[in-house]
């Protein structure tokens, strides 16, 4: 008997009938004692046709008008899916992330949550009804609907779980958990029982598409135990938390990769000080995250200058950095949207050389160039051109033997680093 926070994805309903289905599951839950609070997203490409109608009447239509346009999304879903509980003979009071006093930022179309006052969900569940709550949305201090970028629902299902205190987070979704990369890619992939916050963390930033990375991020700050399972398939899905020393960690826990990867170089920049602060402080002031940085060795006093983005923001990083290219002393700016980037991640790369090597063979057999290579204590990233994604994440697969049940050391006895 606890309180849990329960989080339905757009495929979990996207239509009545799977709003149905929904509804069954959270009657099933309650009646086995639970107290629930149920976020919503809006229904599976809706978002995207309210998108598409805001951008027929403008090319950059107003964020802050957008942001009203595709609340709207969950606003449906979060009364269907409570009428469909009530039909069911359970009380239940849909909300918005207004009424629920989700309190966010400014920051229309990404915005951060600040604060959430939890007096009407608690007012609510004390009255034995289940509050439904539209994921996705706040509101700023001055009372505007925000919303929080894509999967920004995952984040208000955390957030909710963190205020409340709740004994766990649950993410129902169209997948059985996290697999040790995307099962429509490599087949083989396996579901994984349990990994750490922090490489879900790294996995969400890297391109995994089954939880949004500010949510992971709450959960492990305030340590609220999160779960991934699938609406459609009873399981015990993908529980995330922190690292289990007594176990040793596989070395390779899973494979990520971002499709939507863009790459920009400045030839001929000066190499002086303060020139990478040059080039990246209009980006930054602009709002546009810059990922992976790289300068070569300089020439005759001038070097190239590359970093990645996301590849949404690189026609305007362009513009951007074509109209200081005078002020920066740049020959010229060369956009590339054709790339990829492919990840390994695993806390057991602490403990472990030789998975860079391995990385770097497997893609060389493979006929594939590396572009750009970024590390941390538990990843590894590449980036290479999008025409050898597919190639370039099953023969990393194979290489691991991720398909296999966990090993503790998939490296050579000698490529171990010493205790």
């Amino acid at each position: 008997m606890a309180l849990i926070v329960q989080k339905y994805g757009g495929t979990s309903v996207a239509d009545c009938a799977r709003i149905e289905h929904v509804a069954d599951k959270v009657c099933a839950a309650r009646r086995a004692g639970h107290d629930l609070v149920i976020v919503v997203s809006a229904m599976s490409g809706e978002t995207d046709r309210l998108l598409g109608l805001g951008k027929n009447l403008a090319p950059r239509p107003s964020l802050r008008e957008m942001d009203v346009l595709l609340a709207t999304g969950e606003q449906v879903t979060i009364a269907l899916t409570a009428i469909a509980i009530e039909q069911r003979g359970i009380k239940a009071r849909s909300f918005t992330g207004a009424q629920v006093k989700i309190l966010t930022d400014g920051a229309h179309g990404k915005a951060r949550i600040e604060a959430i006052d939890e007096e009407q969900l608690r007012a609510a569940l004390a009255a034995n009804c289940i509050p439904v709550v539209a994921g996705f949305q706040g509101v700023d201090d001055v009372g505007d609907i925000t919303t929080l970028g894509r999967g920004g629902s995952d984040t208000t299902a955390v957030a909710l779980a963190a205020a409340l205190k709740a004994g766990e987070c649950q993410i129902y979704t169209d997948v059985e958990g996290v697999y040790t990369t995307d099962p429509r890619m490599v087949p083989e992939a396996r579901r994984l029982e349990r990994i750490t916050f922090e490489e879900m963390l790294e996995l969400a930033s890297l391109g995994s598409k089954v939880l949004q990375i500010r949510a992971v991020e709450f959960a492990g700050k305030y340590n609220v135990p999160l779960r991934v399972l699938s609406t459609f398939k009873e399981g015990a899905g993908t529980l995330i938390t922190y690292e289990d020393t007594a176990v040793e960690a596989p070395i390779v826990s899973g494979i990520a990769f971002n499709r939507d990867e863009a790459e920009i170089t400045l030839l001929g920049v000066p190499d002086e000080p303060g020139t990478a602060a040059h080039i990246l402080g209009p980006v930054s002031e602009a709002n546009i995250v810059v990922d992976m940085i790289v300068q070569n060795v300089a020439r005759g006093g001038r070097l190239d200058f590359t970093f990645t983005l996301h590849r949404n923001d690189c026609a305007q990083a362009m513009e951007i950095l074509e109209a200081h290219r005078a002020r920066i002393g740049a020959g010229s700016v060369v956009g590339n949207e054709r790339v990829v980037k492919i990840s390994l991640v695993g806390v057991g790369m602490r403990s472990h050389s030789g998975v860079a090597t391995r990385m770097f063979q497997t893609l060389a057999r493979e006929g594939i160039g590396i572009r750009l290579v970024a590390t941390s204590e538990i990843k590894i990233s590449v980036v290479v051109d999008e025409k050898h994604l597919e190639a370039g994440v099953r023969a990393l697969h194979e290489a691991f033997k991720l398909h296999a049940a966990p090993q503790q050391d998939c490296l050579p006895q000698t490529a171990r680093k010493q205790a």
